[in-house]
């Protein structure tokens, strides 16, 4: 049986201009509740995928990106033609690159394995997963199950 998954996935923006490629998803995926990330990605939550910097590479497009940086010195990329979230950078330097996984194209194997941020999530969102769920950020040690 030949597999449907394949390395580098390839993800690309919603018209398609900006494409990337990601040789390796790191393990850390999360679901975040911020109230930024609830705005940037017009959803209940948005779902970011890790890549370490050498693993994650445009390959059209990357002149579309525009950058917003919040009042809190973090980076939200997206393409200036179709809107489309793409990355997200906390202030300072990185080793990784946090792409939305909403914009992969490949299937992928791996799967969130957190909330974070879930203190300041909808009030219309219920968390019925096992997942573990951070108040705060992952750095907060202290999890919840908060499902409400």
């Amino acid at each position: 049986m030949t597999s449907k998954l394949s390395r580098p996935y390839t993800g690309t923006c919603l018209c398609g201009a900006i494409q990337y490629e990601v040789g390796a998803i790191e393990p850390h995926m999360g679901h975040c509740h911020c109230s930024m990330c609830r705005k940037f990605h017009g959803a209940a939550f948005a779902t970011y995928g890790e890549a370490l910097t050498g693993n994650f590479r445009w390959t059209s497009g990357q002149s579309l990106l525009t950058n917003y940086t919040a009042s809190n010195g973090t980076i939200r990329q997206f393409c200036s033609r179709c809107g489309s979230s793409m990355t997200f950078a906390s202030a300072g330097e990185s080793k990784v690159v946090e792409f939305a996984l909403g914009t992969l194209d490949s299937e992928i194997e791996e799967r969130a394995d957190a909330h974070i941020f879930t203190n300041y999530k909808a009030n219309w969102v219920r968390i019925d997963d096992d997942l573990a769920c951070f108040g705060e950020g992952r750095e907060n040690t202290e999890t919840t199950k908060r499902k409400n």
